[in-house]
């Protein structure tokens, strides 16, 4: 039988590279494409892949907190992160959604198809440079201290903040996701106490670090 993969990357010719190279591989069978996080959700929810390969900066939802999505919808699909970021805040995001690997765009086709058959065998698989940092990470105990990540929310207020950050007000976000502006409220103080901000502003620059949203978007 062979290993269906789900493949998530906004950029359609880094795709169809890497639809074309899986597909030359004896058992491994590209079952769908997304250009977007949202997509790839519900893609992995309908047809239950055995693999997704995910970019991490994808437009309406990053593949942080769609990987987060899909492993509580289809916990036994095995994600690996494949992107250009090394960042360590990245890097850890995605790892404590229960991604199996974490490689480097620049790598060779052939550790993506060591990666596929590790996670595949129940292993973790991460980049060289990555399990260096990793390491790193671990001997450094993060001594310096970092902000709450996307892993410190829950889905519905990363909604909340998607909406606050793209100017809605409250009424707007409130008939948006078809609640009360009394609920919006308290989302938005809830949010502010869990992240130790303030404003709009900051709120802003929390989600460009965390990749919520990029500059491009």
């Amino acid at each position: 039988m062979s290993v269906r993969i789900l493949l998530a990357d906004d950029h359609r010719i880094v795709r169809e590279g890497i639809r074309s190279l899986l597909e030359e591989q004896p058992g491994m069978e590209v079952v769908a494409e997304a250009e977007d996080g949202q997509t790839t959700v519900q893609l992995a929810r309908k047809l239950s892949p055995d693999v997704v390969i995910l970019d991490i900066t994808m437009p309406d939802l990053n593949g942080i907190v769609a990987a987060r999505q899909i492993k509580a919808e289809v916990p036994e699909a095995k994600i690996i992160a494949l992107s250009m970021h090394s960042d360590k805040r990245f890097v850890m995001e995605m790892l404590d959604t229960g991604a199996s690997a974490y490689l480097l765009k620049d790598c060779a086709f052939e550790e993506l198809a060591r990666a596929i058959h590790a996670v595949l065998a129940g292993d973790k698989y991460l980049s060289p440079e990555i399990t260096r940092l990793v390491i790193d990470l671990s001997r450094h105990q993060w001594i310096e201290p970092e902000p709450p990540g996307l892993s410190a929310l829950s889905p519905r207020e990363i909604e909340v903040i998607r909406l606050i950050i793209e100017g809605q007000g409250t009424r707007q976000a409130a008939a948006a996701l078809h609640v009360s502006t009394k609920t919006i409220g308290a989302h938005r103080r809830r949010i502010f106490q869990k992240l130790g901000i303030n404003s709009v502003a900051e709120l802003t620059i929390w989600a460009i670090r965390t990749g919520l949203i990029t500059i491009e978007q």
